[in-house]
């Protein structure tokens, strides 16, 4: 199982997490919402749970709890810009299908 990164997205995190000023790294995990049914979270962590478990990629900790990986084990995050936009964007082999307005996807 493993998550992966483009160097654009770890720059940005490692950017985020300076900013912040601590933290262990960034979550990666899901939640139930939108239209499809999943959704993406991210969110910084200061503690680690039992179940999760931890991707360092180029000195970057992605961390994802066990029922999440199972949705998302595969998936590549990276950091792109396009125009005035900017954001995260998910590349997940296990996704199915997404929503209309890409909020969502479902497995």
């Amino acid at each position: 199982m493993a998550i992966t990164m483009t160097p654009a997205a770890s720059e940005r995190v490692r950017s985020f997490l300076a900013n912040r000023g601590k933290g262990l790294g960034l979550r990666l995990g899901i939640k139930t919402t939108g239209c499809s049914g999943l959704a993406y979270v991210l969110e910084f962590v200061d503690d680690l749970n039992a179940d999760d478990e931890v991707f360092t990629i180029d000195n970057v900790n992605i961390i994802v709890d066990g029922k999440s990986l199972v949705h998302i084990d595969g998936t590549e995050l990276d950091f792109v810009k396009e125009g005035l936009n900017e954001g995260f964007k998910f590349t997940n082999p296990n996704a199915k299908g997404e929503c209309g307005c890409g909020e969502s996807f479902n497995v």
